[in-house]
């Protein structure tokens, strides 16, 4: 076996020690977590488990996690692919300036935009709603999609453009049937990063809800009670936080693998 092979294996049974370890964690009671180390469960069970499912507490952390998110990834998407497009086509005044400042926001600390939201947010009564989440996090990954997506969108020649208004299509038309397929990695690359910063954010997903639109990312961080921390219900939302990202990464690899490899990423 190669020295590299070798390499790998090990590199990843280190990477995936923090999720096994948080998955037996899971699978035990409290009394064993802070009993004894056990490197895995004496008695397995899945309490933990129901218990998350029987809260509605936890069902609706998780149920308003998915909602912004999904929220945010489409309109981060349906702002960024036009604006990328026109990045990407046209040279216009400022437009260097323009692509740089759109960087500088993905730049900014999440804290500095915790007061301005929630003056915001009261006015607009969007306060403690997915929307206020999902509109504040677009703030963050609008600018990132752009650049992503700015990158793939000008490896493609402008002749198929101009060739496909030549053929007799409409603009319209010739976006949605010819060029959207040709970017389609860079969107699945895209809307993986954004759901990813959606999914774990929690400076402004922290601020802007209190208990309607609480996500499960805040959820997590509440698990101390008058009985102490909760260990096993911890790991076990922690497991199941990571379900939706790696179905997501299953859905779009292909996108991913061809992303990474041309894309600006």
């Amino acid at each position: 076996m190669k020295k590299r092979t070798i390499g790998l294996i090990l590199y990843f049974i280190i990477l995936f020690i923090p999720i096994y370890w948080m998955a037996i964690t899971s699978l035990k009671t409290d009394d064993e977590i802070l009993r004894e180390l056990t490197f895995f469960p004496n008695e397995i069970t899945f309490q933990n488990y129901a218990e998350i499912f029987e809260s509605p507490v936890w069902r609706s952390s998780f149920a308003n996690s998915l909602t912004y998110v999904s929220i945010n990834v489409i309109l981060t998407l349906l702002v960024a692919i036009p604006a990328a497009y026109a990045f990407s086509r046209w040279t216009f005044l400022g437009s260097n300036h323009l692509f740089f400042w759109l960087l500088t926001n993905r730049m900014a600390p999440a804290a500095v935009f915790m007061v301005p939201f929630t003056e915001l947010y009261y006015i607009l009564h969007i306060y403690d709603t997915c929307w206020a989440v999902a509109l504040a996090h677009c703030l963050f990954n609008i600018p990132l999609a752009v650049w992503i997506l700015e990158g793939f969108m000008s490896g493609i020649p402008k002749e198929i453009d101009e060739t496909a208004l030549f053929d007799g299509y409409s603009f319209p038309r010739f976006f949605y049937k010819v060029f959207l397929p040709l970017i389609g990695p860079g969107i699945g690359v895209t809307a993986f990063f954004c759901f990813t910063f959606s999914w774990v954010e929690l400076i402004l997903a922290k601020a802007l809800t209190v208990t309607n639109a609480k996500p499960v990312v805040v959820t997590l961080t509440v698990g101390i009670g008058a009985e102490g921390v909760r260990w096993g219900l911890l790991a076990a939302a922690g497991i199941l936080t990571i379900i939706p990202g790696t179905i997501v990464v299953y859905f779009v690899r292909n996108y991913m693998a061809k992303g990474f490899a041309l894309g600006r990423v």
